[in-house]
């Protein structure tokens, strides 16, 4: 009896500090911290009333600021855009101006297929116009509403561009691969290229005026059958497009060189 009454006097204070330690987990477990941060509150109450901070209206008035810095920044951004794209088309005929719209609809699940415009037919827009944006080529309109166009990407894989090589003249077909690069078949079985030349649109292309910037060669196969192709960087930011100019598509083309663009190498 008094060995166990002084185990008990020795041990009492370990097993009620115990018991407490496993009573407190239970609670908060049950309690999802809510009684913590309770107390936590009450504490912290009185001590942020007595020490200077922010108020509500201040914070909302923060907030505010922040929404505006955003939108300047945003505005600032869009000017200097409209400003490139304004002097790139003062330098154009008069004739020849094209229309300046923004992108203003684009899925997920078509990103790299096609993109909404904010101007359609009310604007003069038709189909088969030729769109182009910093860098070059960005697609031909399809579709066209009173107040939208929607054009067909060069990076959709239904797309096809006829193209040729600046360097030596070399000519293919431009199809979209759903990404920043494009492929390009050649009609040559071994074509004079390499890595690095510059593609532009075709003098063949029935779709799309000549000359048009549309990339760079990244690789090539020279010994895929049954001919050769090359990975194509693409110049425009087809990934993050925004302001975009429209043109009126080539008039008066030789129909004997309409049937290239579709032709399969």
């Amino acid at each position: 009896m008094f060995t166990t009454r002084r185990w008990w006097e020795h041990k009492a204070l370990q097993i009620g500090l115990l018991a407490l330690v496993v009573g407190g987990a239970w609670t908060l477990r049950q309690t999802q911290a809510t009684l913590v941060m309770e107390l936590y509150q009450g504490v912290t109450r009185p001590l942020q009333a007595l020490q200077p901070g922010i108020s509500p209206e201040d914070r909302v008035r923060d907030a505010r600021l922040l929404e505006l810095q955003t939108r300047i920044v945003d505005l600032e951004s869009q000017n200097q855009k409209l400003q490139s794209l304004l002097g790139y088309v003062e330098k154009e005929p008069q004739t020849a101006r094209p229309i300046i719209a923004r992108v203003v609809g684009r899925s997920a699940d078509h990103w790299w297929q096609q993109v909404t415009l904010n101007i359609g037919q009310n604007a003069g827009i038709k189909e088969g116009f030729v769109v182009k944006a910093d860098g070059g080529l960005v697609g031909l309109v399809e579709t066209v509403t009173p107040n939208t166009s929607r054009v067909l990407l060069v990076s959709d894989l239904k797309s096809q561009v006829g193209v040729t090589i600046s360097r030596t003249s070399a000519k293919g077909v431009l199809r979209g691969d759903s990404s920043v690069e494009g492929v390009l078949e050649f009609y040559e079985k071994v074509p004079n290229v390499k890595v690095g030349d510059l593609i532009s649109t075709s003098t063949y292309s029935q779709k799309f005026p000549a000359g048009v910037p549309v990339g760079r060669i990244k690789s090539l196969d020279l010994k895929k059958l049954p001919a050769s192709v090359a990975k194509v960087e693409l110049f425009p930011p087809i990934r993050y497009l925004d302001w975009v100019t429209v043109y009126p598509g080539p008039e008066n083309i030789d129909p004997a060189k309409s049937h290239l663009e579709n032709q399969q190498p």
